[in-house]
């Protein structure tokens, strides 16, 4: 019997935990909202963590500018750059055997036009090896979306609370209140589901407004402080596991204190250290 081609070969069975021998692609995204299946999605910007992750099942790692806050040590995403992007997108591709790896499009790599855009997620695609590529904005960066679909480039679409517009916004407001806010929020969406996008992350959304846009795309939805009705869920793996100091966004659940038990085994290495007990027996050559 002829073996079917790899674009023939049936989708996952299930994203979270599944298992197979390739990488989950866009095709096993858009499966999983035809079934209802819910599924997570956590950054990652090393080799070591993505490969974590990546035994743990989770199908979708988002290589975010939000390695600028939580990476970096900036201040904010603004300052993130293509190089580090791809550095760092490579890394994490290297780490990783099944997990589709979306690289983020830092803030100034693809706001001039179609053709920046198409230039700098074709880096990432080429120099890092990512499966798919994130950028902000709904009807502002619908051309941006078509191009780089139509050039064979999947794009997962960013509405609602957009980190890049930080300046222009004051902060990090919720969006989509107000009847006008929801029905831009609403054409916003539509607009990157029209352009080709894949899926769409809406951060800092009403519940109530992320559950009718989750209702009104064939495309999956991606939330982050957007409510349980989402599609999918994301978030940032340094809130995620505790890593992160001082106060969190409200969306934020913590699952872990690494940020405790990680200084806990410094203290301890330390105190070993100064008292003389390490490096023991065990740990000496001779």
């Amino acid at each position: 019997m002829t073996q079917p081609s790899p674009a023939q070969k049936p989708v996952a069975k299930s994203l979270y935990g599944g298992s197979g021998s390739r990488r989950i692609t866009v095709r096993d995204i858009a499966a999983a909202k035809e079934r209802g299946e819910k599924w997570p999605m956590l950054t990652a910007y090393d080799a070591m963590t993505a490969s974590v992750f990546d035994e743990a099942g989770i199908p979708v790692l988002l290589v975010g500018d939000s390695m600028g806050n939580c990476h970096l040590g900036y201040e904010s995403t603004v300052p993130v750059t293509l190089d580090e992007t791809v550095m760092l997108s490579a890394a994490v591709v290297r780490g990783t055997t099944r997990a589709l790896v979306v690289g983020d499009l830092p803030f100034g790599t693809y706001q001039e036009g179609p053709v920046q855009a198409l230039r700098s997620a074709t880096r990432l695609v080429k120099e890092a090896g990512v499966g798919a590529v994130k950028l902000e904005g709904g009807e502002r960066s619908a051309d941006q979306v078509e191009l780089l679909v139509s050039s064979g480039i999947p794009v997962m679409a960013h509405v609602g609370l957009t980190p890049q517009s930080v300046n222009a916004f004051g902060g990090y407001p919720v969006q989509g209140r107000g009847e006008e806010a929801a029905q831009q929020l609403l054409r916003d969406a539509k607009a990157v589901q029209d352009a080709g996008a894949f899926a769409v992350v809406l951060e800092a959304v009403p519940a109530e407004l992320a559950a009718e846009v989750t209702r009104s795309l064939a495309i999956p939805t991606v939330g982050i402080g957007a409510g349980a009705d989402c599609d999918a869920q994301v978030l940032v793996w340094t809130d995620m596991a505790g890593m992160t100091a001082g106060r969190l966004p409200k969306f934020v659940k913590q699952y872990l204190q690494m940020r405790e038990l990680l200084g806990g085994a410094a203290k301890a290495f330390a105190d070993e250290v100064v008292g003389g007990t390490f490096p023991a027996e065990p740990h000496t050559f001779h």
